[in-house]
């Protein structure tokens, strides 16, 4: 009797078809601003892909945090009231099957941050987005393989003033991979192992996966 194909052998073929998508849209402004992928490319891209090899994403659970800042700023009005909303996610979706009803779970951490109210979509479309690239695998733009040179081809700086010390060169999709690896320990001794065992060097000294380690320490205690 031939083996019926189910969700893994669906996965693969959206993985086969989606070999790539284009980093589309330019993201801040200035020496801030930097390449991104459009959430309507991913959705295009990989939900096709999806929806015709019998596959559907739903959101099951969502997990939010939100930080909200206010001050004052001096205008030619007198005072004004200004306010920022850093809204940060991280959100479950189920992936199932059509034909056999098999379903699997994917995690995405998503964060925004907006003067109204407008950072909890920008949140949830991040964690969306991110969730559907990392479970399928898809590159994004030029890849960046930090493994090309080697350490010692690097001619060091000649200063003479103390070299301030710079983020470590991690990019924002590494960085938010790491914070989605933390996340999924379900205990200290898992977020141990993770801190030490699966994640790298670098993303270790970024300051948003230690912030995140420090926030999951204070949790799982």
């Amino acid at each position: 009797m031939e083996k019926k194909e189910g969700i893994h052998e669906a996965m693969i073929r959206v993985m086969q078809e989606v070999k790539n998508i284009d980093k589309s849209m330019t993201v801040g402004a200035g020496h801030n601003a930097y390449s991104g992928v459009a959430d309507k490319d991913v959705k295009q891209a990989i939900g096709q892909s999806m929806a015709n090899n019998g596959l559907t994403c739903v959101p099951i659970e969502i997990k939010p945090t939100v930080r909200i800042d206010r001050w004052e700023e001096k205008t030619n009005y007198g005072l004004k009231q200004k306010q920022s909303v850093f809204t940060e996610v991280l959100a479950t979706y189920q992936i199932t099957h059509a034909e056999t009803k098999e379903s699997i779970n994917i995690m995405g951490y998503g964060h925004g941050q907006d003067a109204m109210d407008k950072s909890a979509g920008k949140a949830t479309t991040y964690a969306l987005k991110n969730a559907l690239l990392y479970s399928f695998l898809v590159p994004t733009g030029a890849i960046d393989d930090t493994d090309k040179t080697h350490s010692n081809d690097i001619q060091a700086p000649q200063k003479t003033q103390p070299v301030k010390a710079t983020q470590p060169q991690v990019s924002n999709e590494q960085a938010i991979e790491a914070v989605v690896k933390l996340n999924n320990a379900e205990n200290m001794e898992e977020l141990t192992t993770v801190w030490k065992e699966v994640l790298t060097r670098e993303e270790r000294l970024h300051t948003d996966v230690i912030a995140e380690k420090n926030k999951l320490k204070n949790k799982l205690k």
